[in-house]
């Protein structure tokens, strides 16, 4: 999604987000960091990393005027320098504080960045990035004294993976600037998303790929699978895939037509499709142009294994829709009373 190789810091302060649920308190910080150039170099990879592979974006939003939206507020007062970055940082750490109204929300070091020289696609903005460092890692380390070595645990961050993060860009479209997110302890889904920056996902492609492409999904994992078994399941995923390959625009018609050939099927699906819409209140649109980066991100979740209760595992191939229905038979042996599949092949590999 972006691209790292010119960005740097301008600014970054690091503060501390207490708990209200539990009564703790913020620590501010009064002056930006001062980096020497080992830690900088090691930071500013860390803070970027996340986002280099991040298929969606998310847009700000408010339920009555997206201008009332706390920090696309904040964010727009860095960017257009009409607050004093410290203050409007400020800002931010406690509006994140007001959303802690429950014990299981973690408390942590709070890193506001101001970015320069970020590009997406192909041209290159400025960046807001907000983190939460919620998880910290002992380490042992070592000190002489004494004119002898000795070692004692510390704890620090793990230079490896964010806990919680997001990159305001300051660019976007008709639907407002974009928002990139990454939250990897996710014990709460309404906090970081939802309560303190109130984002949701734009009405472009990368959305209808990727809620067609998980309708799909949870059909053949909760209708499929239970009731005709995990061939049934891998041939609809497969022939899922295929299509959305072959064709750069999905008409969900057209998709019906060339996945499902059984009528009872193709019935089944409706009817899951209205009340999976209905229950996650999402809209699968008629038609819509495919997301190639969602796509393949898609495709790595979706698992083909046919998993047996004799401890053997049949795992086919996502993107070789024929060959389950072609090389792969289902039966019942009535001698053993036991089901079977019949595997076809020319040679081991």
């Amino acid at each position: 999604m972006i691209k790292r190789q010119k960005a740097s810091i301008k600014s970054c302060i690091i503060h501390k987000v207490g708990n209200k649920f539990n009564d703790t308190k913020n620590a501010f910080s009064n002056t930006t960091v001062d980096f020497d150039e080992e830690t900088y170099n090691l930071l500013l990879p860390y803070l970027l990393k996340p986002f280099l592979s991040v298929a969606e974006s998310y847009r700000f939003h408010h339920h009555s005027d997206v201008g009332l939206n706390e920090i696309n507020t904040y964010s727009e007062q860095l960017f257009k320098g009409e607050g004093d970055f410290i203050e409007v940082s400020k800002h931010i750490l406690t509006h994140l504080y007001e959303q802690s109204n429950s014990a299981q929300i973690k408390t942590g070091d709070v890193l506001i960045c101001y970015f320069e020289g970020i590009q997406y696609e192909d041209f290159f903005t400025d960046a807001i990035g907000i983190y939460k460092i919620e998880n910290k890692t002992p380490f042992f380390q070592t000190f002489l004294e004494n004119n002898s070595y000795d070692m004692l645990v510390q704890k620090g961050i793990q230079a490896k993976k964010v806990d919680k993060g997001c990159l305001i860009l300051n660019t976007g479209d008709a639907e407002g600037k974009i928002v990139l997110s990454v939250d990897n302890n996710a014990y709460d889904a309404q906090y970081w998303i939802k309560r303190f920056l109130n984002i949701k996902y734009p009405d472009d492609s990368n959305q209808h790929t990727k809620n067609c492409i998980e309708l799909c999904r949870e059909f053949s994992k909760e209708i499929l699978k239970p009731t005709f078994g995990g061939q049934e399941q891998s041939n609809f995923l497969a022939k899922t895939v295929d299509y959305f390959k072959e064709n750069e625009i999905v008409n969900l018609e057209n998709f019906k037509e060339d996945v499902f050939e059984d009528e009872d099927h193709l019935a089944l699906f409706e009817d899951y499709k209205k009340a999976y819409e209905s229950e996650n209140k999402v809209l699968i649109r008629n038609q819509f142009d495919v997301s190639e980066r969602v796509l393949k991100k898609q495709k790595q979740k979706i698992k083909t294994e046919i998993k047996l209760d004799t401890n053997i595992q049949i795992k086919l191939d996502v993107d070789a829709p024929d060959a389950s229905a072609e090389y792969l038979e289902r039966g019942f042996d009535e001698e053993k009373k036991m089901h079977f599949y019949k595997v076809y092949f020319n040679a081991e590999s």
